[in-house]
Parts: C-alpha cells; sequence; structure tokens
C-alpha cells in the first residue's frame, strides 16, 4: 500500500524532526531477521532511548537534507533500519550489540557530528563507553589525589601516635 502525498510528508516531517533532536544515525540491513528478533531489537533500542525506523530510502534522504546526517544520504540504499539517537552512542551499541549476536543484521554505516561513518566508525563509536561510565570515571581521576593526601596524612599521624580522626 503507497502513500499519498500528505501521508509522505507526514512520514519526512517526522523523521526530521527524529534527525534534528538526534546526534547519531546508524543505519543496518535487515534483510532476512525474524519477526522475533526484530521485535527484540526494538524493545532494546527502546529501553536505551534509541528510535529505531524502517522507512523508504527517499523519505530518509528527504528528511536528513537540512541536517548534519546529510553526509549519509548516499548509504541510504537498500531494505534498511534506520536508528537515531540523543545520546552519542546509544544508537551505534545498541545496533553493533545486537549484530554480534545476529549475523542477518549488517551495519551499514551511519553520521556522528556531521561526519559520514563507515561500519568500522559505527562499531568504534560502539566501543565508547556510555556517558555515566565516563562521568564515573572522571570523578574517579579527580577523587584519586584527594584520597592519597588524605591516607599520606593519616599515616603521619599515626606513625607520630596522634590519634587519628575518622
Amino acid at each position: 500500500m503507497s502513500l499519498n502525498r500528505s501521508e509522505k510528508q507526514a512520514v519526512v516531517d517526522e523523521v526530521a524532526a527524529l534527525a534534528a533532536k538526534a546526534q547519531t544515525l546508524v543505519m543496518a540491513e535487515y534483510r532476512g531477521i525474524t519477526v522475533a528478533d526484530m521485535t527484540k531489537l526494538r524493545a532494546t533500542a527502546r529501553s536505551n532511548g534509541v528510535s529505531l525506523s524502517v522507512l523508504k530510502n527517499t523519505l530518509a534522504r528527504r528528511a536528513v537534507t537540512s541536517t548534519g546526517f546529510a553526509v549519509a544520504a548516499d548509504q541510504m540504499t537498500g531494505p534498511l533500519i534506520y536508528g537515531f539517537s540523543t545520546d552519542a552512542v546509544a544508537a551505534a551499541k545498541v545496533v553493533a550489540d545486537f549484530a554480534k549476536t545476529n549475523d542477518k543484521l549488517v551495519i551499514r554505516g551511519g553520521a556522528f557530528a556531521g561526519k559520514a561513518l563507515d561500519v568500522n566508525g559505527v562499531k568504534q563509536l560502539a566501543n565508547i563507553p556510555s556517558k555515566e561510565v565516563l562521568l564515573a570515571q572522571i570523578c574517579g581521576l579527580l577523587q584519586s589525589p584527594m584520597a592519597r593526601t588524605a591516607r599520606v596524612l593519616a599515616a603521619l599521624a599515626e606513625k607520630r601516635g596522634e590519634p587519628v580522626a575518622a
């Protein structure tokens, strides 16, 4: 069943709104994936804040023309599922993790920060730790010098025989 002009425009507007809010676009070929596997992928994506859509490529190209994802328009061929995410790594992580367990999902490319990504670029983006993990690492780096100083001062106080405050 084909869409009429107003329905196509509604799809383009919806995808353009998604693209305007998103930081990352990941495209993957889904040929041969079972409905059950696709349902699992969509559920995982939803829980990670990723919007997955199966779109006509011409409509997807139109929707991203005025966004930073226009650089990936030449990769939009074949049966693709499009993943948009506001988190920089979420879409790449969801698609790459699913592709590891299901060989029928083939990553085709994507876009991030106005640059087109190939398959390896998407996989590298997926290997970046999440925002929460990076913040925890920074917090640990900031706490480390203070904790060492406190331990040294406690050891000096103990050596002098002074009571150590808890």
